[in-house]
């Protein structure tokens, strides 16, 4: 399913452990990790040393690039290095796609000082922009990456994106042999009790119902055995931790939309909020324009 994995690298902790997960998955896939170190050029970092100019960003990319091949080295993971120059967020998205890679992973919010560019803004502007599926993964002290997953839930409004995302997702889950949890929620706070809010609380209800249904059909062609329906009522972030908590969630999936540029949005808010706070690995999956 992957045969290129692009690893945005730094060779901080948080950023290690990161690897170690996406060496899990080329492992499984049979893939090739390429690992990237984007020097930021929006940074002031050449200097003179002895005489000669030097860019210091550049030497610790190649620092950092070759601690990781040594750890691939070590975990018998077929992989190559490169360090570029750019602003990192375009350049890894326009990296991801000039070179076929089917899978970008990195990590998000997380411990202080995790990543000198990944923590925060970076990560959610490759997620708005990437064509090319986007795993993050947001390290904290107390969670656990857990590959294979045996366990994926995939939240559906039962939009486009959504369901192409959803495709991607199911794709994934049957490959593992995972169970599917599918899920969607009822926004039904703004409600109130009058004949006009109950027709529109029960349309809002079938609507999810058969956003999950979708899901569940698309689940059942491709042969995956144990499906598991949720359909929720409150708001769609917190519905979506509640549930990784509850059912021992592994990774989540979802879709972005929008226009393809800085203006693109996630699915709503729900998507980018997930990426930010979710305590396990979160794939988002862009439809295609």
């Amino acid at each position: 399913m992957y045969d290129n994995i692009l690893l945005p690298y730094d060779g901080s902790e948080g950023a290690a452990e990161v690897l170690h997960h996406a060496s899990e998955i080329a492992h499984w896939a049979d893939a090739t990790i390429q690992v990237l170190y984007v020097a930021d050029t929006t940074r002031d970092s050449v200097t003179v040393v002895e005489g000669h100019t030097v860019d210091v960003l550049a030497q610790q990319g190649e620092k950092a690039v070759d601690e990781a091949a040594k750890t691939l080295d070590t975990l018998g993971v077929s992989y190559d290095t490169d360090v570029v120059q750019g602003n990192p967020a375009p350049t890894i998205v326009e990296y991801a796609e000039r070179y076929d890679q089917d899978l970008v992973v990195m990590p998000t919010h997380g411990r202080e000082g995790v990543s000198r560019y990944f923590v925060g803004s970076v990560s959610e502007k490759v997620v708005r922009l990437s064509s090319v599926p986007v795993l993050t993964v947001r390290m904290q002290p107390d969670e656990k990456l857990t590959f294979p997953y045996e366990n994926v839930l995939i939240p559906t409004d039962g939009s486009s994106a959504a369901t192409y995302a959803a495709d991607h997702l199911v794709e994934l889950s049957a490959s593992l042999d995972a169970t599917v949890h599918v899920l969607s929620v009822v926004e039904d706070a703004g409600l109130g009790p009058d004949v006009r809010s109950t027709t529109s609380g029960q349309e809002s209800e079938r609507a999810a119902n058969d956003a999950v249904e979708t899901v569940v059909s698309e689940a059942e062609t491709r042969g995956v055995d144990d499906i598991v329906r949720h359909v929720e009522h409150g708001t769609p972030v917190e519905e979506i931790r509640d549930c990784i908590e509850s059912n021992d969630i592994h990774a989540v999936g979802m879709g972005t939309t929008g226009r393809r540029g800085t203006d693109r949005i996630l699915l709503g808010s729900v998507a980018e909020e997930t990426v930010r706070s979710a305590p396990v690995p979160v794939v988002t999956v862009a439809e295609p324009e």
